[in-house]
Formats: structure tokens, sequence, C-alpha cells
């Protein structure tokens, strides 16, 4: 069992996971108070005929768009699609397109990374009538002064949510929590009781952090985890965080429930820990039981942790923690759902003696990336 280390690490990292309960409330708050402003400036713009939104970012701002892009689109009943700020920037005239109205969503913590900025540049360059929403926890940043002729919102998030740690937490939940209510933003106080549940759901996991630090102090060394729809995107979400703050130490994956059945289940060994995030919708959740009771009579003992609300489900070699609230919270509780993949990275980051504030032994990885150049293309 390897031994916890806390004496001169974990500054910021552990204060920032722990601190997102308030600070979804604080979002939910400030939502509710320019509620006029982001009415009027989103408004003319949804009834454009043929408009097409297009969710960006980089890294972690883009599994945002991923949890986010579902739900956008059943609001808005528009065409939406998530493109990485590391696609566009390559390849935007693969997609953007010229005659088609877009609302270009950037999400970005700091604002700062080259790709973003070059992604709405992209934008105004690529297409006749483009509009900007860009949501970041960074007023000071470049991507939330960004010079265009086109329109342009920017959604700056409270102070705190600007992580000061490498790995992105408060920022990231945040993100998303703006993104699945600003687009019925007419009726967000009706959402107040969605966020409350959202916000206890958070809660219960932050108060079951003796499992995931019992968890985090087992030998495993690749961790898988599994999500359906939205929950996909939570798990890519996790899947990066926990080797991000094991600076690789611990190889993850992350799948679908069923996608997991066609090849990738060939990842699972002994050393192998599962994580389910189970969906709160009850005919989705037949397909995710299925698998995950198929894997329990695996032979190998193969061990999982289950994130659920059912408490009648039970899995050999299985722990689980229960979240009453998850039926209740709808399509919000993705939100509160990432904490895992925080509480296990930072409980195995501290297990394996790194600084989750700076896990990165190398240096290869930094809070905001470093070495991009942007180049100009090449008139043909």
């Amino acid at each position: 069992m390897e031994k916890e280390t806390t004496s001169y690490i974990n500054q910021h990292t552990e204060k920032e996971i722990k601190a997102q309960p308030r600070l979804w409330n604080e979002t939910f708050s400030l939502l509710v108070e320019t509620k006029k402003d982001i009415a009027s400036f989103l408004s003319p713009i949804l009834q454009q005929k043929d408009l097409r939104i297009i969710l960006t970012g980089a890294g972690s701002s883009a599994f945002v768009g991923e949890v986010a892009q579902g739900a956008i689109q059943q609001q808005t009943s528009l065409p939406t699609q998530l493109v990485a700020t590391t696609d566009l920037v390559t390849h935007p005239e693969a997609f953007f397109i010229k005659q088609r109205p877009t609302l270009l969503i950037s999400f970005a913590r700091s604002g700062n990374s080259p790709e973003s900025l070059e992604a709405a540049s992209l934008l105004d360059q690529h297409c006749d009538q483009a509009f900007h929403l860009i949501i970041t926890c960074n007023p000071e940043g470049k991507l939330a002064n960004f010079d265009t002729k086109n329109p342009l919102y920017s959604i700056q998030l409270p102070e705190e949510t600007n992580d000061k740690s490498l790995a992105m937490t408060s920022s990231f939940t945040a993100m998303l929590l703006t993104s699945l209510l600003v687009f019925d933003i007419e009726n967000i106080e009706g959402k107040k009781a969605a966020v409350e549940d959202m916000i206890t759901i958070g809660q219960e996991l932050l108060k079951a952090e003796e499992v995931f630090k019992a968890i985090a102090a087992g030998s495993f060394k690749r961790v898988v985890f599994l999500g359906s729809g939205p929950m996909l995107g939570i798990a890519r979400e996790c899947h990066l965080k926990l080797q991000e703050l094991t600076d690789g130490q611990v190889i993850c994956k992350h799948d679908s429930f069923l996608g997991f059945r066609h090849g990738p289940r060939a990842v699972v060994n002994a050393n192998t820990l599962v994580v389910y995030l189970f969906s709160n919708d009850p005919h989705v959740f037949k397909y995710e039981k299925d698998l995950a009771v198929d894997i329990a009579r695996d032979p190998r003992k193969i061990q999982s942790l289950t994130i659920t609300d059912e408490p009648t489900l039970s899995l050999a070699h299985s722990r689980q923690i229960l979240t009453s609230s998850f039926k209740h919270s709808g399509h919000l509780n993705t939100v509160p759902t990432t904490l895992v993949g925080q509480l296990l990275g930072l409980h195995k980051s501290l297990s394996l003696g790194l600084d989750p504030d700076n896990p990165s032994v190398s240096g290869a990885i930094n809070r905001v990336v470093q070495g991009v150049t942007i180049y100009k293309r090449e008139e043909k």
C-alpha cells in the first residue's frame, strides 16, 4: 500500500475541489443576475435562419462541450457540434461553412491558449455571419477581450473558478453548469431546485472522500471510466484528470458502456479499476447494468467503483457510492459526477508522493499550454 504524503504539497487542488458546491451556487446566482443581458444577446442570434452552433475548447475545455452538446441541441432545436480548437486550428475548412450563420461557443479557463484565440479568428475569416459566446474563468484573459467586428458576449465566471492548480476542477464544472443553463436562460429561476439537487450530489460525493482515499491507496495501474450519453464526456474528463494528476503513472481509458464491449474491454486486467458512472435514465441503466454484471463475473475479480442512485445494485468486488438526488437533477447530474475523477486523481497523486498542484515531474504539462506556434496558411 502506498503512503500518502501531504507535508509540503497540495496547497490549491484539494481546496479547489471542495469549494465547488459553493461555486456552483455562485455561478447560478451570476447567471440569474445577468439573465437579461444574456437573453438579449442570444435571442436574436438563435432566431437566425440555418444557424448552427459549434462548441469549442482545448483539453478539458473541449470536454465541457462534449458533455453539453446534447442538452444544448435539445434546448435550441439547432444542430450543435463539438469541435476542439485543436482541430479547428489545423482544419477550419472541414468544420466552418461560409454561407451558414455560426455561433461559436468558446470555453476557456485562462483564455490565453493560442488555439482558443486562433479558433475565434478563424470563425470570423470563414463564416459570413459569425457570433461569439465566450465562457471563461479569467476576465483578464486574451479570449475574454477578443477583438472582433462580429457580435460577442463574454460570460466571466466567479474569480475563484480560475483554478490556481494545474488540473482544471472548479473551472470545468462552472463552465459546464453555465453551458447547461444558458440556453434556457429565460426560465433559469425555475432551475433552482435542480441546481440544489445537483449541489447535494456534490456534497454527498465529497462526504465519501474516505472511500476515494481507500481506493486510491490500492495498487491498480489502469483505470477505465465508463459513461453513456453526456456521462461519456464526464468519463473522458475523469480519465484525463486521474492520468494528469498521477503524471501518467496510472494509465486511464474511457468509453461508453456499449462501446466497451467492442474491443476496448481487452485493456482490463487484474490490475485494473473500472469506474461505472451510471445514468439516471432507467432505460439506459438496463444496458449499463448488463455490462457491469458481466464484468463482475470475470474470474480475475476485477475491482470496480459504482456511482449510482440504485440502492439495490450489488456487484462482486465493487465499492458503491449512492447519490440520492440523481433522478431529480436531470442533465445537471453530470456536473457533480466530475468530482469522481477529481477525488480519485487527488488521492492517487498524493499516494504516489506527487504534488497535485503541479504533478508533472518532467514539466511536460503546464497550466497554460506551452510551445504552440500559430501558423498562417498561405493563400493558394
